[in-house]
């Protein structure tokens, strides 16, 4: 596992609860770093430690819109036919 390293000033200036900082920062930088097209939709929900459903939500509301690859794109096909 790869750690990243944050000043302890950045960290205790996070306007977020203590107990919910480590979950939010994982969120913030997989939306980020999905909607650069740095990471894929599957890679950012693992690093958001959150459902597909979930992810996908995330991204509407901050009106991120999904980039599909063809594999990503067969795999929601096989999903919905379910």
């Amino acid at each position: 596992m790869a750690t990243i390293e944050i000043d302890d000033d950045v960290y205790e200036a996070l306007q977020v609860p203590e107990e919910e900082r480590s979950q939010a920062m994982k969120r913030e930088l997989a939306v980020s770093l999905y909607a650069q097209g740095i990471l894929s939709f599957g890679k950012a929900r693992e690093l958001a430690e959150m459902s597909k459903r979930a992810f996908h939500d995330l991204l509407g509301d901050r009106e991120i819109p999904r980039h599909y690859t063809e594999a990503e794109f067969d795999e929601d096909l096989e999903y919905a036919s379910k």
